[in-house]
């Protein structure tokens, strides 16, 4: 080895010290924190005085009925009395009320659902004379209470010979301006390009909505589905207009029978009624809330 190869350690190459960084911390800001405080805050809030009811209801219902009438009411029963649930299937025809609500409401959210996803595909992807006036008179319909024109379909109802009976409910809902709103905004959303592919292919119209359209829109038509369901099932004023028998009553309707006379009937007891009545909506809305969140964020998704 000659002495060129030998390294002084005096003059040995030194290592160049890197600086260091010191990793970004982001901190939270004490804004951002005091909003989600507050949103927190307001969602308690809301959701005390929407379960709050509910909870009234199922603790009343196992109430004796001396103790439903306590003041200052107690949330908590002293006694629990499950008799009452008992009397509610004595004192009325509950299962035939059920059997009606059933057939009305499901006869309702077919029909309405088929009329209500057809027309509003028509009206976002057909062109046809009139398209727009036709959709702006259909929105009209939403802004008139159904109070104000209950006396004509009455009278048209009475013409036809369906008062009285379950169809004077069925006949007049088979159509939807707030559903056909509905279908159509989602529809509006859809590409058409995938509709004219199918039409080179020979698909027809009617093909094309059934086999692309249709199945693309199905969280809308679930949605559509479960607020018809929820909102037929539990009505009253039109079964109390047009039904006069008790073997035609539904559900919400045959529940007066509860009361007594004069009301004299006891709270428990009616409201032993309503938590059975509420069970249908409150397990189909656990079964299908994926589909029904899915078809509400639909549109600020696309």
């Amino acid at each position: 080895m000659t002495t060129t190869d030998v390294i002084n350690p005096l003059h040995a190459p030194e290592t160049v010290a890197q600086p260091s960084v010191a990793p970004i911390v982001r901190r939270r800001r004490p804004v951002a924190k005091v909003g989600s405080v507050i949103g927190l805050v307001i969602l308690i809030i809301a959701a005390v005085f929407a379960l709050g009811p509910l909870l009234w209801t199922l603790t009343t219902s196992l109430r004796t009925p001396a103790e439903s009438f306590d003041n200052p009411p107690q949330w908590i029963p002293l006694s629990w009395d499950f008799s009452n649930y008992a009397a509610v299937f004595n004192q009325i025809p509950i299962g035939q009320f059920f059997v009606n609500s059933v057939l009305v409401t499901l006869l309702i959210v077919v029909g309405q659902t088929i009329t209500c996803t057809l027309s509003g595909y028509a009206f976002a992807m057909i062109s046809f004379p009139g398209k727009n006036t036709i959709f702006g008179i259909f929105l009209a319909t939403m802004m008139v209470p159904i109070q104000t024109i209950i006396i004509p379909v009455f009278v048209i109802l009475k013409d036809m010979g369906l008062t009285g009976s379950i169809a004077s409910l069925i006949v007049p809902a088979l159509g939807s301006a707030f559903g056909t709103f509905l279908m159509r905004q989602y529809f509006m959303q859809m590409p058409k390009e995938l509709g004219e592919a199918a039409r080179i292919d020979g698909a027809t119209q009617f093909g094309v909505f059934w086999h692309v359209y249709s199945r693309m829109a199905s969280p809308a038509i679930a949605t559509l589905a479960i607020l018809n369901f929820s909102g037929f099932w539990a009505e009253y004023y039109r079964p109390l207009i047009f039904l006069n028998q008790q073997d035609t009553f539904t559900l919400p309707l045959g529940l007066v029978g509860l009361q007594g006379n004069l009301g004299t009937g006891s709270i428990s007891v009616v409201l032993a009624g309503v938590v059975l009545t509420m069970i249908p909506s409150v397990l189909l809305f656990i079964v299908a809330q994926r589909y029904f969140i899915e078809g509400v964020t639909a549109g600020s998704s696309r």
